[in-house]
């Protein structure tokens, strides 16, 4: 297990990795916020849902998936229609128009991870990679109230090379989305 001292030096690692999120976030198209974007790589992953499924993967208030569906809606990268199921409910659905602003976001960013870790070697991006989905399944598990995953081997993607646009998408991923 290890010490304090590797906990601390983490804890300042994350805090330094703010730099690199508002980096990211800034090839995002100016009228994109970080979670509309969020929502769009999900309609893009798993197709039309509910609005309750979109906020339970985006782990956050039904009023905030609301609002982020809202503007995304205005814009012409959604459709919302309602559910044939349970009229009270919404479907979501990504337009033509959305799946654009996604292609557009993945080419960006994959752009700009080879470009910034160029003297990586896909064994390095693909243990990155591995190691951020352990951490991210470890905060499941807490929110699950199970530890299973923190004891499980970590999972090593592909290299890079195979398939830069996986990139974007695992780092996109929300905490329920696993």
């Amino acid at each position: 297990m290890a010490g304090q001292a590797q906990y601390e030096e983490l804890m300042r690692q994350f805090s330094a990795f703010g730099a690199v999120k508002r980096e990211m976030g800034r090839i995002l198209p100016s009228d994109c916020p970080s979670g509309s974007a969020a929502v769009l790589t999900l309609l893009a992953r798993h197709g039309d849902m509910r609005m309750s499924k979109l906020s339970e993967l985006l782990a956050v208030d039904m009023s905030v998936t609301s609002r982020h569906a809202a503007h995304l809606a205005e814009r012409g990268w959604i459709d919302r229609s309602p559910d044939p199921a349970d009229k009270r409910s919404r479907i979501l659905h990504l337009t033509a128009a959305g799946q654009e602003v996604v292609d557009r976001m993945y080419r960006l960013t994959c752009r700009m991870l080879a470009e910034r870790l160029s003297d990586w070697s896909d064994d390095e991006v693909a243990q990155l990679s591995g190691l951020m989905a352990r951490l991210r399944a470890s905060f499941d598990d807490c929110r699950a109230g199970t530890h299973a995953a923190a004891h499980s081997p970590v999972h090593t993607p592909a290299p890079a090379a195979a398939g830069i646009s996986r990139v974007f998408e695992e780092t996109t991923r929300t905490p329920a989305n696993t």
